[in-house]
């Protein structure tokens, strides 16, 4: 069985590695170039303060709770769901949450907000 052996040039192997990381620069670039930008990064115009539940406070019940916020372009908050915290405090997170205001945007997003309640000392 003969083979046939096809020697490349140095210059052609470079050339062609050249050619294969510019392709994959170019790749990367356009793919960072199209990733959205984060939700969590839209700016909220005005916060309103919890109101920390008296039967939390009575149990010295405290931690964070994790809020999904859907915003609306016009930066109103047009839903509130707490995904993690204490049951006692989900409530009061989400209430608080719902009536902040974020800055308008092109389109509606998703905006994950963290509630801290503490007992003062």
């Amino acid at each position: 069985m003969n083979t046939l052996h096809y020697p490349i040039s140095p210059s052609r192997l470079r050339r062609g590695t050249i050619r294969l990381f510019q392709s994959v620069a170019l790749s990367l670039l356009l793919a960072a170039m199209a990733t959205p930008v984060r939700a969590d990064e839209r700016a909220v115009k005005s916060r309103v303060a919890p109101t920390y539940p008296e039967i939390a406070k009575r149990m010295r019940i405290s931690g964070v709770v994790i809020v999904e916020a859907t915003v609306a372009p016009d930066g109103k908050v047009t839903d509130a769901k707490a995904t993690s915290g204490n049951r006692a405090l989900c409530t009061a997170a989400e209430d608080a949450v719902r009536r902040w205001r974020f800055v308008p945007a092109d389109a509606q997003s998703t905006v994950t907000v963290e509630i801290n309640f503490a007992i003062a000392q």
